[in-house]
């Protein structure tokens, strides 16, 4: 054989190799909002994420997994962008997406047109995202908003003899969806929503909705996050607000609890419903929150884990392990993969989470109350833990599809 030959040979050997150890890597694409009003839940989400990987570690059997971050600023069709870059561009085969309530139903939406790849929601929690016409290839291991809302209502009617309360929401799908959870069980307790506004993500005059807010209400439901929850704040403490205030998840929530200034401290004695609660004695719980703290200085983090990083953290986690499952096999359409998540059950910092057939989490929620730590720190208290929370909230599934979608005006006050 000739030295030309055999220089070939051992080329071709060298690119054949170089081939093999690219094929170890299982890419996935994860997506967060890091611009715009919900920046801050978009790092604190990617803060639960490399929280996961610091636990789990990012070897999938003699395969690693390599992550690629895009950001979005909350609105559809970035998290569309995001995700069809990361698949043409960086050829993901794994997506971790999205974080807000409306890019959720894109994505979803989008999934179909991909039914060989595998998306695992990463946070979002709109209602229709995996209620109506799910797709297969997309699983939510987070509780959606209205789910998240499960005891709040009940609680603020039969603890704080709360009888009306009036309701400032983002006008946008989540939101919809949380305050569909406590409208149903508020009014079916006996109470009525006397008064619905609705502003838009990223607002930064509350002026005249502080104006339109009626005298003649027990409290006022917070649906807010991010920046628009914090500009609310200061704008309700200087016009002089006294009201007692219910929050939505992301309303009370170390995202806004952390936040700077003092007109969070008008949040103190708020109760809140969510899918987790700081003040949890469980000690998978502790064990997570001490993870969390132990990965990032002081500084660049929140004293506690935002429910966005909590999300983040059991998506991952439910990607790493159903990839274990199957030893990172990704063949015949990840069909192997898909099964292992379908059926993994996670033993989650906030409590054990299985899916339904719509690859919907069935979880835990908690009833919370706002507490200062006698430091000056916020903190969501344990007021009650409620197991085995499913999408269609105890209802018989009949008469759930009956009330309708979560909207602006949906569902009536009224028992169903």
């Amino acid at each position: 054989m000739s030295k030309c030959s055999i220089g070939l040979l051992a080329l071709s050997s060298l690119f054949l190799s170089g081939a093999a150890i690219a094929q170890e890597k299982i890419k996935v694409g994860v997506t967060a909002t890091l611009e715009g009003t919900y920046t801050v839940l978009g790092e604190d989400g990617m803060r639960g994420h490399q929280t996961a990987l610091n636990v789990l570690g990012k070897k999938i059997g003699d395969k690693e997994l390599e992550f690629i971050v895009a950001s979005t600023d909350a609105t559809p069709d970035s998290a569309v962008r995001a995700v069809r870059k990361l698949i043409e561009q960086d050829k993901v085969q794994i997506l971790l997406s999205p974080l807000s309530g409306d890019e959720g139903i894109a994505v979803k939406n989008f999934a179909k047109t991909h039914p060989e790849l595998t998306f695992i929601n990463a946070a979002s929690g709109a209602q229709e995202t995996t209620y109506v016409d799910p797709a297969p290839n997309f699983f939510r291991y987070n509780m959606d908003g209205a789910q998240w809302q499960i005891g709040l209502g009940k609680y603020a009617y039969e603890e704080k003899k709360y009888r009306k309360i009036a309701t400032v929401g983002e006008d946008y799908s989540f939101i919809y969806t949380q305050v569909f959870g406590l409208v149903l069980e508020f009014c079916g307790a006996g109470g009525q929503v006397t008064n619905r506004q609705w502003v838009p993500l990223g607002t930064k005059d509350f002026a005249s909705v502080i104006a339109a807010l009626p005298d003649d209400v027990d409290a006022i439901y917070l649906g807010l996050g991010g920046a628009d929850a914090v500009n609310f704040l200061n704008q309700y403490q200087q016009a002089g607000g006294k009201a007692h205030l219910m929050g939505g998840s992301i309303m009370i929530d170390q995202t806004i609890l952390s936040s700077k200034g003092n007109a969070k401290n008008a949040l103190i004695g708020t109760i809140a419903a969510s899918g987790q609660a700081d003040t949890w004695e469980d000690p998978g719980w502790q064990k997570f929150v001490k993870a969390y703290q132990d990965a990032f200085p002081p500084n660049k983090r929140f004293p506690s884990p935002s429910l966005l990083a909590t999300n983040y953290y059991n998506s991952t986690m439910a990607l790493i392990l159903a990839l274990r499952q199957v030893n990172g096999d990704l063949s015949n359409n990840q069909a192997k993969y898909k099964e292992a998540l379908a059926k993994i059950e996670l033993d989650a910092p906030n409590g054990k989470i299985k899916l339904d057939s719509n690859r919907q989490a069935i979880g835990t929620n908690f009833v919370t109350e706002v507490v200062d730590d006698g430091k000056g720190a916020l903190f969501s208290k344990v007021v009650k833990v409620i197991p085995n929370v499913n999408q269609t909230l105890g209802y018989d599934p009949a008469v759930f599809s009956k009330i309708g979608l979560p909207s602006r005006t949906v569902p009536e006050c009224k028992k169903y």
